[in-house]
């Protein structure tokens, strides 16, 4: 009986270790383009990541004060 817990959690393990390898592989692709940011120019070298980062925080920030706007109601008095 422990023979076959043993194997289950080897087999487990491997599985395990198997789906962690091919997740990794797939983090170091390139991730897609934030719908909305301008892309670089073909011969223009891609922003630094902490330019790019601002640039989508100032996005996001602009797009939650429209919401913000949009949704302002008269006051009830």
């Amino acid at each position: 009986m422990r023979v076959f817990g043993l194997l289950g959690l080897v087999l487990a393990l491997v599985i395990v270790g198997l789906i962690a390898k091919k997740q990794l592989t797939t983090a170091t692709a390139p991730l897609p383009s934030v719908p909305g940011a301008a892309a670089p120019a073909p011969g223009e070298a891609p922003a630094d990541m902490r330019a790019q980062s601002q640039q989508v925080q100032q996005q996001v920030k602009d797009a939650l004060d429209a919401a913000a706007q949009a949704r302002k109601m008269p006051d009830e008095n």
